[in-house]
């Protein structure tokens, strides 16, 4: 498998290299065809991720232990909750900190009598919260009960491997995996190293060019391997409480600078909403549609990315979740990460809220995704420290989500095994360095194609048959957790 995977992936690479205009083409017609025909299948497989989980947690399934009965769990809560939130979010958190709850006070998604900041940071929440974590709890619900209750193999094909025993479906099961995380991975890497370089452009005043996001993307990297080289207890989780620690951190001090309570009530107030409007929100329905333009740019897009991001992070997230009841996995997976990122949204974007009033003429000054933070950062005391954390941040984060799915895909194709051997680990690191270099160095040669919004927009593509795939596989764990044998 492993051999396969990496053929395709040097294939594909090799077909946009030297076919970069008819690649972007196809995948951008792809792109928008999939999200106008199965953008609301999405929006309804979202709503019904969360319900489901929800369900399952307080009924009588919730019990079930991932595990053996008095097994304690492997890792403490603060633990577990660091390195499923950096494995989850991450650097998307300091990506779109001010510019999407900006964008979204600027360009309200639809009309209400919510006060235009309320309902941005609502919207806001709405993208970031339940539902990106459903799709991630749903894999590691699944997963975790195939791993540590009927002793499965770490493949997402032994999730169904009973209902569909076609070893050649089942490898393309697992195949499919494999690539949508690698695209995920390259996306993610490149705007990642690309805020790094917007973030020191702006406040050296120029000057970083692609070979300084390079040298990030090298250097991120082999972090990343020899974390992931260390394993989970001894590399990943370290970097994962380290950086949650610094988050918090850096949320407290602009949450003690600013206006604490219009972030309170904001918070209060915005959260509050986003729990009454959720259904009718998810559903897109009468006062809450948006529009079709607005879905598609911004939640068709948002939900095809989680779904294609569920199959590694949620098998993580399973990973670590071994002792833990699907109740404290659910709730924990559901709640702890999602009121963390609500209140995360609420300090900077109500304090960005009050910056643009005190300019009395808004001039797009956080319209930039790369820089918009580090613009914010120059009306706060101490800006060069800020800006030097933040920095350090995005290559904690970028580390702890390559370094956990580095991991993950070594167990993939190291047959399935939860400790995958080291030459496995070696070999993704430097396959995803590479992949993610050829796409900034074509990039830059092609300037007027963005290959990096073009990997993303291809995992619109690749998030497609996982939609469908989750609908099969939670009806056969369903069906297997019902029936199966009471002790």
């Amino acid at each position: 498998m492993l051999t396969i995977s990496i053929g395709i992936i040097i294939i594909f690479s090799g077909t946009v290299f030297f076919a970069t205009e008819a690649s972007y083409n196809a995948i951008e017609e792809a792109s928008i065809w999939i999200r106008n025909y199965f953008g609301f299948f999405y929006l309804y497989l979202g709503l019904g991720c969360v319900l489901l989980l929800f369900a399952v947690a307080f009924s009588p399934l919730g019990r079930l232990k991932l595990g053996e009965k008095d097994e304690k769990p492997e890792h403490s809560l603060w633990a577990w909750t660091a390195m499923l939130y950096s494995a989850g979010m991450g650097a998307g958190i300091l990506l779109r900190a001010v510019q999407e709850p900006v964008f979204m006070q600027q360009h309200p998604p639809y009309l209400s009598k919510l006060e235009p900041e309320i309902l941005a940071l609502e919207f806001t929440f709405y993208q970031w919260g339940f539902t990106a974590w459903a799709f991630y709890g749903l894999f590691a619900m699944v997963m975790g009960y195939a791993l540590f209750v009927r002793k499965k193999k770490v493949r997402v094909s032994a999730t169904v491997e009973e209902t569909i025993s076609n070893r050649v479906a089942q490898k393309g099961i697992d195949i499919t995996t494999i690539i949508t995380t690698v695209f995920g991975l390259i996306a993610a890497l490149g705007l990642g190293v690309t805020q790094i370089s917007g973030g020191l452009n702006h406040v050296f005043g120029g000057g970083f060019d692609l070979m300084v996001t390079l040298l990030f993307a090298v250097l991120i990297s082999a972090i990343a391997f020899y974390s992931a080289w260390q394993g989970v207890d001894k590399g990943i989780k370290i970097i994962s409480k380290v950086n949650i620690l610094v988050t918090f951190l850096l949320l407290l001090f602009i949450f003690l600078t600013s206006d604490v309570v219009s972030i309170l009530r904001a918070f209060a107030i915005a959260t509050s909403n986003y729990l009454v409007d959720f259904v009718p929100m998810s559903l897109a329905h009468g006062a809450f549609d948006p529009g079709i333009k607005f879905l598609t740019d911004w939640t068709f897009y948002y939900w095809a990315f989680w779904l294609a991001w569920a199959p590694f992070t949620g098998i993580f997230i399973a990973r670590i979740s071994r002792g833990r009841t699907l109740r404290q996995l659910l709730l924990g997976v559901l709640i702890l990460p999602s009121l963390g990122t609500f209140f995360w949204f609420s300090v900077f974007g109500t304090s960005a809220f009050q910056l643009i009033e005190s300019f009395g003429n808004y001039n797009d000054e956080f319209g930039n995704v790369f820089s918009s933070l580090f613009i914010f950062f120059s009306h706060y005391p101490i800006p060069t420290v800020l800006n030097a954390i933040t920095i350090i941040l995005l290559i904690g984060f970028l580390v702890t989500s390559l370094d956990s799915a580095v991991f993950v895909l070594s167990m993939f194709t190291d047959k399935g095994k939860m400790e995958p051997k080291k030459s496995h680990r070696l070999i993704w690191s430097a396959l995803i360095l590479l992949a993610t270099i050829a796409l900034l160095l074509l990039g830059n040669v092609k300037p007027e194609i963005d290959v990096l919004t073009t990997v993303q927009k291809l995992l619109i593509i690749t998030s497609l048959p996982f939609a469908f795939f989750m609908v099969i596989m939670t009806w056969v764990f369903l069906r297997e957790v019902i029936t199966r044998p009471k002790n």
